[in-house]
């Protein structure tokens, strides 16, 4: 009988111990599940978050704060593709700026060119491309100043969203302003890169969007703008 009692009790001890190391094993699993599941969480809600910092930014009238120095998002897969693709700034077969443009450092629009310049204290053209400005006449040549400056902005018709609103003039309903190509409501650019160089806008002036950072870049407070008729 002394044998079979310890035998028996050897049994039930390999088992309590079998027991145990089970628990153990089933609690770090669960652990392992819970933090995973956070895990994947935290990864599935970066998107949801990160959409919602840019829709805060987007105040539903004209425009956002100013907002006087900021870090430069990364564009969107689209637009970057273009930024890609810029050349040099300033070409050799780039034309010059009107002779009637002013001197010393400012940004020139050519209404007639659909052209803008940005040129240096020293009458240096640092860069020039390509715009698309207003269909309708709402817009006189002359001598303008920046007044305000919108990281974004919404049209007033709420149709869609642009960035790097440097505003300068005003218009019969609304402010005048260079930004980038807005996009519509669906997430699309409302032109092409190539449409640029023709009048397209309700009555701002837009850029392509690294022509626009550069603006936004260069532009602060007070900066020159002339408008010409050629």
């Amino acid at each position: 009988m002394s044998a079979r009692r310890a035998r028996h009790r050897a049994v039930r001890a390999r088992r309590l111990r079998h027991g145990r190391i089970g628990a153990v094993v089933a609690a770090l699993s669960l652990t392992l599940v819970i933090g995973g599941a956070g895990v994947v969480t935290q990864l599935r809600s970066g998107p949801a978050v990160a959409d919602t910092v840019v829709a805060d930014g987007r105040a539903p009238a004209l425009f956002s704060a100013v907002v006087p120095d900021v870090t430069v998002p990364t564009p969107t897969p689209e637009q970057g593709a273009a930024t890609e693709q810029t050349v040099d700034a300033v070409a050799p077969t780039d034309p010059p700026p009107p002779a009637t443009s002013g001197e010393g450092r400012r940004v020139v629009f050519s209404q007639g060119q659909q052209r803008v310049w940005i040129i240096g204290e020293s009458g240096e053209v640092e860069r020039t491309y390509l715009v698309s400005g207003s269909k309708h006449d709402n817009l006189s040549p002359g001598t303008y100043e920046v007044t305000s400056r919108s990281r974004h902005a919404t049209s007033y018709d709420y149709s869609g969203t642009m960035e790097f609103f440097v505003d300068f003039a005003t218009g019969r309903t609304a402010p005048i302003g260079f930004h980038s190509v807005p996009v519509d409501n669906d997430g699309r650019l409302v032109q092409t890169k190539d449409e640029l160089g023709t009048a397209l806008s309700a009555g701002c002036v837009r850029q392509w969007r690294d022509d626009a950072v550069a603006l936004w870049t260069f532009a602060d407070l007070g900066t020159t703008v002339v408008v010409t008729a050629d």
